[in-house]
């Protein structure tokens, strides 16, 4: 007859707790050792990794079709297989701006100019010329857009930017033969080279490239209420703002260009954070409107995070969707207009499941459900343009 035989207990080696499995119940630590071949760790850090994307197949697709499923999941408990909701909706918000941010500038840069490979040479920039007056003026002209683009562009692309300026001469000389004059004198029209002097906006050396003065017009911003390094920080992004602004109205083509990329860059650089900023107040009028249903205020924020997290996918892929039919129109016009049409789709589902979402979560009639949703969505809306605002005008003093 067999004997049973004590297999004998394991303990845990930092707190010595009697283990049932392999983490101790009473500090966490595992049973398994660190001390092991490398082959070994290898296997667990692709175990890890394969793991949490695993868990985000499991999380976008319901996320995108499913509304309220996954904050039905988390108040259910059966939150393993899915993304920790701040962590979806975070990274969903930084994608989902990127895209936008690269949108933004693909659309401005086939209007504007490229200040990274030079300023274009047009042959017949001083084809219209008459004299050699207009000649000398329109030369000026193009050399001080030279310049502000060597204020605004990295060192790497001075080279191209004097190949421009040496390019603009010939061709003035050229106009200047054709019209019976002499050809410029050497100091006729100053350089845009690096003993140049830097245009006015743009800075000195001590101030560095691309510097704007936060001192225009002498005005200041002051308030007691705030302390004095406040005052300076608010003051040097008014003025930063307020030079933004005029640089959009620069007759230089370049130097519009350059006050336009400073204020996207500056702008989305600060969404995201004022986006963060608005989860904790959505999930704060959640709970007003839904006061009796006496629900922890951690539950309104999951359904805000999950409900952010949605938008934020939903904007990404209209985003993508927007640029893959533009390029895609030239080339196959039918496959254009149906992602043009699928975009269309996207954005008609956005307010539809919030609203169905709104209903499958806090489960009340459709006729309070939609009362409530109009009424949150008004208020939202007009927080989220204070927000905006905010948002816009620190991003405008970049």
């Amino acid at each position: 007859m067999n004997e049973l035989t004590d297999a004998g207990k394991l303990y845990c080696a930092n707190c010595a707790t009697s283990l049932e499995g392999e983490f101790c119940h009473h500090c966490g630590q595992s049973v398994h050792s660190v001390l092991k071949p490398v082959h070994h760790m290898l296997e667990d850090g692709m175990d890890m990794f394969l793991h949490v994307d695993g868990r985000i197949f499991h999380s976008v697709p319901p996320l995108l079709t499913k509304p309220g499923f996954l904050t039905m999941e988390y108040f259910s408990g059966r939150r393993q297989r899915y993304v920790a909701p701040f962590r979806l909706m975070f990274v969903l918000c930084l994608l989902a701006f990127f895209a936008m941010h690269i949108a933004v500038d693909v659309q401005l840069e086939g209007r504007g100019i490229d200040l990274t490979i030079g300023q274009r040479v047009d042959k017949d920039t001083f084809a219209d010329a008459d004299t050699p007056q207009e000649v000398r003026k329109e030369l000026a002209d193009q050399l001080r857009g030279l310049a502000i683009a060597r204020g605004t562009t990295p060192a790497v692309a001075h080279p191209a930017l004097d190949a421009s300026e040496r390019q603009l001469r010939v061709l003035a000389d050229k106009r200047l033969a054709a019209l019976g004059a002499p050809p410029l004198a050497p100091d006729a029209i100053p350089a845009t080279g690096a003993n140049a002097p830097a245009p006015q906006g743009i800075g000195t050396e001590a101030e560095g490239p691309g510097h704007v003065s936060s001192k225009l017009d002498g005005k200041k911003f002051e308030s007691d209420w705030l302390p004095q390094f406040m005052n300076e920080r608010v003051n040097t992004d008014l003025h930063r703002m307020l030079a933004n602004f005029r640089g959009l109205k620069d007759p230089d083509p370049a130097a519009r260009q350059a006050a336009r990329d400073r204020l996207v860059t500056g702008v989305f650089s600060v969404l995201p954070q004022a986006m963060v900023v608005m989860i904790p107040i959505f999930a704060l009028l959640l709970k007003l409107f839904y006061l009796f249903k006496r629900r922890l205020y951690m539950e309104h924020l999951i359904v805000a995070l999950h409900s952010h997290a949605f938008l934020f996918l939903a904007l990404l892929l209209v985003t993508l969707l927007g640029m893959l039919s533009t390029w895609l129109r030239p080339h196959a016009a039918w496959a254009g207009h149906g992602l043009g049409f699928l975009e269309a789709a996207v954005v008609l589902w956005m307010p539809a499941y919030l609203l169905v979402m709104q209903k499958r979560v806090y489960r009340q009639g459709w006729p309070m459900t939609l009362l409530k949703y109009w009424c949150v969505g008004w208020c939202y809306f007009w927080l989220l343009v204070v927000v905006l605002t905010v948002a816009a005008v620190m991003g405008a003093g970049h």
